[in-house]
């Protein structure tokens, strides 16, 4: 991996003219998970020093403490779960802090992964989950990452589509996802929700299989963001701009061909970022993915980190999607003002701004998807959209299930 970036003729631009950051140093957050790729590419490899910034990557524990951290300014900003920022901000489980979003990190490449011993009494896919869950006495307990982060949601939508209510057919706890392979040998949970590379491990150690992948939920989804305190975006607006295109430059790079991925797979396996084989990193990363079942595949929507943009743009409909699904289990009594809500924590104009620099297409804010259940989402509906599903826990009677 070279510093590709140290020739652009417009660096003193960046770093002296007007458009130079406020804040050059930058306490930066991640989680140990494959997905982190494009903020240590960003900060190892050269792609931030052309806009005068030192990136400090600083490995965070549980998804709690990288937002207690942002909360309290010891991080300036962090790879994030989509659904987290939202959740923060409207005060779910938190005091309610304004946040923001400067972009997209990454689609797909999370998975719900079951237990061996599960595995073992042929419960091997979705309906006979169903089946074993409705005429079982015990309760089985599923694992996710954080209350209002995307592998919750993963997990609630695919139980749900299944037929398992993820609220009271099953147990769900939170587990910091380094921990899942841990507590899934220790039988301490019967499944989990996780990005990578702890699925995959997960499947190497014999400890279980993949039942499900996130993006046959819903392919092509969001995932982690580059989130941040909407006050630092006010304070700092330079600074942001300048981080937003500095992991967009290492976003592209990752992308731009298979030895890239390989070369980035090494580098965050090591001990300092992922800690984890390579053997665990580098397949689902290329997308190629073994199941645990004998199944082997090369998937159509792998784990992307840019592709042409469409990665990295912050769609005010993919965070008010996640908006739906709070309203949707309960975690909101009220419909929020969906839109308003989205525009005020995705910052459009900055990402924007960073992309045209950087002669990277900026698509339309709102874009539609099919799930797995064949609802269709373009986030023009959302009041209807929350209420239009059979299993839920909305806590009205509002409720036009189809």
């Amino acid at each position: 991996m070279g510093d590709q970036t140290l020739n652009r003729t417009d660096v003193l631009d960046w770093v002296n003219g007007s458009d130079a950051p406020e804040k050059s140093t930058l306490n930066l957050g991640f989680m140990a998970l494959t997905d982190s790729a494009s903020l240590i590419v960003a900060a190892t490899q050269g792609f931030a020093q052309p806009y005068g910034l030192t990136l400090n990557l600083q490995r965070q524990s549980s998804w709690a403490t990288l937002r207690d951290k942002l909360l309290s300014r010891e991080l300036d900003a962090a790879q994030t779960l989509y659904g987290q920022i939202y959740g923060t901000h409207l005060g779910i489980g938190v005091q309610p802090t304004e946040m923001a979003i400067l972009m997209g990190l990454n689609h797909n490449g999370q998975a719900i992964n079951l237990s061996e011993q599960l595995k073992c009494e042929g419960v091997t896919n979705g309906d006979a989950l169903k089946q074993y869950v409705h005429q079982s006495s015990a309760k089985l307990t599923f694992a996710q990452t954080f209350p209002t982060g995307t592998h919750a949601m993963w997990l609630y939508y695919w139980l749900a589509s299944q037929g398992i209510h993820p609220l009271t057919d099953v147990n769900t706890v939170v587990v910091p996802p380094a921990q899942m392979v841990a507590h899934l040998n220790a039988q301490r949970i019967d499944g989990f929700c996780a990005g990578g590379p702890w699925g995959a491990l997960a499947v190497d150690q014999g400890q279980g299989f993949t039942v499900a992948t996130s993006q046959a939920i819903w392919p092509d989804h969001p995932e982690k963001v580059l989130g941040l305190t909407r006050e630092f975006v006010e304070l700092y607006p330079n600074t942001a701009r300048a981080l937003t295109m500095a992991i967009l430059e290492a976003s592209r790079f990752i992308d731009e061909n298979p030895e890239n991925k390989r070369s980035t797979a090494k580098l965050i396996s090591s001990a300092d970022y992922v800690d984890a084989p390579l053997s665990a990193i580098e397949p689902r990363f290329l997308g190629h993915y073994q199941d645990g079942l004998g199944n082997a595949w090369a998937d159509p929507h792998p784990l992307r980190f840019h592709a042409g943009g469409a990665v990295n743009m912050p769609y005010l409909s993919d965070g008010i999607w996640f908006m739906t699904q709070f309203r949707r289990w309960g975690l909101l009594r009220d419909d929020p003002d969906y839109l308003g809500v989205a525009q005020r924590i995705q910052q459009i104009d900055i990402y924007s701004q960073a992309a045209q620099a950087l002669n990277i297409p900026v698509p339309p804010a709102m874009r539609s998807s099919t799930l797995l259940d064949g609802k269709s989402w373009d986030g023009s509906n959302p009041v209807d959209y929350a209420r239009s599903f059979a299993l839920h826990a909305l806590s009205d009677s509002s409720v036009t299930a189809q």
